[in-house]
């Protein structure tokens, strides 16, 4: 029995542009979204009553003819609904939130388009109250139509710490400082290559001209070495590109260091077992290249579905291509001009893992031997990545400190730490209940 040809689990960009998609081919397609709007992060919506931030001419462009287009489909969205896994009879569980059970569905195709995770580097203080992610930060903006309040810093590495000051203008209450790791106005060989993707330029050129009008300190080839609790909000401790180190006060701090994959605990693309779903990745869980990407991947997500079970499908890895090589030139502009790896740098007081309180020394004295540990005992031993997240933040610092810790010994992966397993996130067990009861009780009795 099949409920639905193709499961799309994520309701951002690249599972809309697949959704309608394969609608057109004549699918039948449910999304299911763990928010009670569609858009993802990157075209999050409002709550009810706030007034939308507006987003750069492109990006709002992109984003109209997308929603429209998918409003015209007519293709259903279980709303608070979250991917839990896919079993062994290849059944897809989902935990409704609604409804507070577990449901199954059976589908021929599963296209996970779970967007992607940002990255921040651990410092001394990244784990005090007031410290968010930049791109959190911007969530909320988006969500709310409101700029965080008091002075904001911005720190860290890459193009979204101005997106972010820019936004803030907008709202009223532009960042107090951006500190940034890399030089892109230094680089200008690196810079003239962006010239070969105009809609980039555009969009950059305006969050750069907001950030200059505004006066806003904006110190390259710098980072975060430090924060501090102070009486009265936080102090932000700077080292600038000659070794000179400078003191910010302020009342919230934005860590960005870029974006990654959110690829924790999914199932394989590659399923052997012929019982299973055709599984297939979409947009920045696949590879983080951004909002125009992601419609351009899951459109080829979608091909390559209706490839799998209908014998047809085309393929969109030409402009996916092109986007890909715009974020080479990006990563090469805002390349950290300080090259020496900021995790050995770190004190051995340095929380690397805050779910379970665990350091920079913790770890170092787990890899001192002459055995070395593999990630789960890491793990096991550890307690890292054996907290509530259960290694969703701090599994990719853990692994890449150990592989630093252990240059001549095989590079362990966050994998090594987290697993691969269902249930994706913690459950509650009423849900489990919930279902059970529901499937033990007679039809005639659910009725009554």
């Amino acid at each position: 029995m099949t409920d639905v040809d193709v499961l799309i689990v994520g309701a951002g960009p690249a599972g809309l542009a697949a959704a309608v998609e394969l609608r057109r081919a004549g699918l039948s397609v449910e999304i299911i979204e763990q928010r009670e709007t569609i858009g993802g992060a990157i075209y999050r919506q409002p709550i009810a009553g706030a007034r939308p931030v507006r987003q750069a001419t492109g990006a709002e462009r992109r984003w109209r003819a997308l929603a429209d287009d998918f409003a015209a489909s007519g293709i259903p969205v279980r709303h608070a609904c979250i991917f839990v896994g896919i079993d062994g009879a290849g059944l897809v569980l989902i935990e409704d939130r609604h409804a507070g059970k577990i449901r199954k569905v059976a589908a021929r195709g599963v296209i996970l388009a779970v967007g992607a995770v940002e990255k921040v580097l651990p410092r001394p203080g990244w784990q005090l109250a007031g410290v968010s992610t930049a791109g959190g930060l911007q969530v909320m903006m988006k969500e709310t139509g409101r700029a965080p309040g008091g002075r904001v810093l911005l720190a860290g590495n890459g193009p979204l710490l101005i997106a972010v000051a820019a936004q803030m203008v907008k709202l009223g209450n532009p960042p107090a400082t951006i500190i940034e790791a890399g030089d892109p106005v230094g680089r200008f060989a690196a810079g003239i290559g962006l010239c070969a993707y105009p809609e980039l330029v555009t969009e950059a050129l305006s969050y750069l001209r907001t950030v200059h009008l505004h006066r806003i300190p904006w110190m390259r080839a710098a980072s975060v070495t430090r924060i501090e609790r102070r009486q009265k909000g936080l102090r932000a401790v700077v080292r600038d590109g000659r070794g000179r180190e400078h003191v910010f006060d302020v009342d919230r701090i934005g860590l960005h260091d870029g974006i990654r994959p959110n690829e924790f605990g999914l199932p394989p693309e590659a399923a052997k077992d012929a019982s299973l779903p055709v599984i297939l990745r979409a947009g920045d869980c696949r590879e983080a290249l951004g909002a125009k990407a992601a419609i351009s991947d899951g459109r080829r997500a979608a091909g390559e579905i209706l490839e799998r079970l209908a014998g047809k499908g085309r393929q969109a890895e030409r402009e996916i291509e092109r986007l890909r090589r715009a974020q080479d030139v990006l990563a090469r502009l805002f390349r950290p001009v300080d090259r020496a790896d900021p995790l050995m740098r770190l004190p051995d007081e340095t929380i690397l893992c805050r779910c379970e309180n665990r350091t920079v020394g913790d770890l170092k004295r787990l890899c001192a031997g002459p055995d070395t540990p593999s990630g789960r005992e890491v793990k096991h031993n550890g307690r890292f990545a054996m907290g509530s997240c259960q290694g969703r933040f701090c599994a990719d610092n853990t692994a890449a400190l150990m592989a630093a810790l252990g240059p001549d010994r095989p590079p362990p992966s966050p994998e090594d730490l987290t697993g691969r397993r269902w249930p994706t996130r913690p459950l509650p067990i009423g849900a489990f209940v919930a279902a059970h009861a529901e499937e033990t009780t007679p039809r005639d009795e659910q009725q009554d």
